[in-house]
């Protein structure tokens, strides 16, 4: 008796293959396993500075504004950051881009109409005003991810821990531009929503040279965003660069020698 070898009656396996692809397309995305808590975010909405920085996969994610959108001469639309985070998100975890308009409402809409690509992995950022908090209660409630923006003051911090969002946004630099410290400030936010036993981090933004970076996260500050110069600005160490050719000198003397 013999029996009828097995068939996919619907669909063939290249179909089904194809069908899998579409649903769930590939993705240079990785998240790397011993990354601890460590989150940094590339501020750029320079697609070349991605293709250039983004593959050394030291990134969770992207983020983005309407200023960092003007500078890169990207439209400021919600078709456009679209097409930004299916970009973004090939190499990293989140995409972060700004919502916009006059009225809570407004900024309830548009938040929606972005983060409609993708809510796990979209995070939408509004100002930590009273307006901005109107819309982020709004937008948590509808499953979207918020980051307070604009943050100037470590009292904001308890703004960001009480209404449950992800993320605040300091600006290192301009506070400091303003006559504080920028670096104690955001060290007492992060004493803040520790010891409120909140879950928001404190994502330092507006560094300026990647030695802050070390000494914030000596301070146990987690979570940084950095133009694309800093970016490099992590790998600038001569002596590495030394000892990095000396290697490859080494094995080119090894690889010719026998």
């Amino acid at each position: 008796m013999k029996v009828a070898p097995a068939r996919i009656n619907h669909l063939s396996i290249a179909a089904l293959a194809t069908l899998l692809l579409h649903i769930f397309p590939l993705s240079l995305s990785f998240t790397p396993p011993h990354r601890g808590g460590c989150r940094l975010f590339l501020d750029t909405a320079d697609t070349n500075e991605w293709d250039a920085l983004l593959p050394r996969g030291m990134f969770y994610g992207v983020t983005t504004n309407p200023t960092l959108l003007e500078r890169a001469n990207e439209p400021c639309t919600v078709e456009n950051l679209h097409k930004l985070a299916s970009t973004a998100l090939q190499y990293t975890d989140e995409f972060m881009c700004q919502s916009w308009g006059d009225t809570a409402d407004d900024l309830f809409q548009t938040g929606m109409a972005i983060s409609e690509y993708d809510r796990e992995r979209v995070v939408i950022k509004v100002p930590v005003t009273a307006t901005g908090a109107e819309a982020a209660s709004k937008l948590t409630k509808a499953g979207v991810r918020i980051c307070f923006t604009a943050c100037y003051n470590k009292k904001q911090a308890l703004i960001a821990a009480s209404s449950g969002v992800e993320y605040i946004a300091p600006y290192l630099g301009r506070i400091t531009d303003n006559g504080k410290d920028g670096y104690d400030e955001c060290r007492q936010m992060q004493n803040i929503v520790d010891g409120l036993g909140s879950g928001t981090r404190i994502l330092v933004a507006s560094l300026r040279d990647a030695d802050t970076i070390a000494k914030l996260a000596m301070e146990g500050l987690d979570t940084f965003t950095f133009n694309p110069d800093v970016a490099r600005e992590l790998f600038d160490e001569p002596l590495t660069d030394n000892a990095a050719e000396e290697f490859e000198e080494a094995a080119a003397r090894g690889s010719t020698s026998n």
